[in-house]
């Protein structure tokens, strides 16, 4: 493995990860599949070419899944990046499978565990994965109440058998975290959260305290892009662009924020890594935390 190259988004600063470290904005993958995150990409070059210009942008945290496609991405990712640099790291997550209709179905027995890590492992051409996050299925659409313990304790197992660095979680409750953590070390939390998506404020701000990472996805507003007047406002008196603003405001709200914005765009994808160095004025700030999703 080769060094990764300087950074030029580390303004950002970084965050654990257990025992990895990690600029705090990196790059969800889940875009490099096709329509739906269901099938290949129009041009698998082109998500090639992006992979590969993260990383030479000092890119050293990815974010993916093998049921993204399915396979479809981590595939990709491998084509691109493998063997890969030193310092790079790579998070997965399991718990769910796509329909032949593209549907997102549970997947969630310890057999079902055991082979989606199996089957990360092989198309990443990874002999350990650095961490995986449980995505709890008890509600596609959000988080839900319920036992996570099989799951988690699944795979405990697979992370004592030296297949998984550290276990993380996703969409899931401040109960499911604290009975995950009660059988392994959890070391991230990934859930819904953006600038107009704060359902989740008491759980960051917990999580925070704990000096565990939360990792929001959909942080540009996911399908649907954030629109705010007040957003574009900002944007504009600033002289950056609105997922700029939405972003350097997720920095600023808890240091435990780990960004993961995704793009099929090489063009937004440089301007995501430069919201880094995009400072919001006290007053600017104020305006953007009295949004909310209505």
């Amino acid at each position: 493995m080769t060094a990764l190259p300087p950074r030029p988004h580390s303004q950002a600063g970084s965050y654990r990860l257990g025992s990895r470290t990690v600029t705090r904005i990196g790059y969800g993958a889940m875009q490099l599949a096709g329509p739906g995150v269901f099938g290949p990409p129009k041009d698998r070059a082109a998500a090639v070419a992006l992979l590969r210009e993260a990383i030479e942008l000092g890119v050293d945290h990815i974010d993916t899944s093998d049921f993204y496609g399915p396979h479809i991405t981590n595939q990709i990712i491998r084509e691109a990046l493998h063997p890969y640099r030193d310092g790079l790291t790579v998070v997965t997550k399991v718990g769910a499978r796509r329909g032949d209709d593209a549907s997102w179905l549970p997947a969630q027995s310890a057999a079902e565990l055991r082979a989606q890590v199996h089957d990360n492992l092989r198309h990443l051409g990874l002999e350990v994965l650095d961490v995986v996050n449980l995505r709890s299925m008890l509600d596609v659409h959000g988080p839900a109440e319920g036992s996570l313990e099989p799951q988690v304790t699944a795979l405990a197992e697979l992370q004592r058998q030296g297949l998984i660095r550290h276990v993380g979680l996703s969409n899931v409750t401040a109960r499911q975290v604290a009975q995950a953590r009660r059988i392994t070390e959890i070391v991230c939390v990934q859930n819904h959260y953006n600038l107009v998506h704060r359902s989740d404020d008491a759980l960051l701000d917990q999580l925070a305290g704990e000096r565990i990472a939360y990792v929001p996805f959909f942080p540009l507003g996911g399908f649907s892009p954030l629109q705010s007047g007040t957003l574009s406002a900002v944007a504009q008196e600033l002289g950056a662009t609105p997922m700029q603003v939405a972003l350097a405001w997720l920095l600023r709200r808890s240091p435990n924020l780990v960004l993961i914005p995704g793009t099929s765009s090489l063009d937004h994808l440089r301007q995501n890594l430069a919201a880094a160095a995009l400072t919001l004025p006290d007053e600017a700030a104020r305006r953007l935390d009295a949004l909310t999703a209505a």
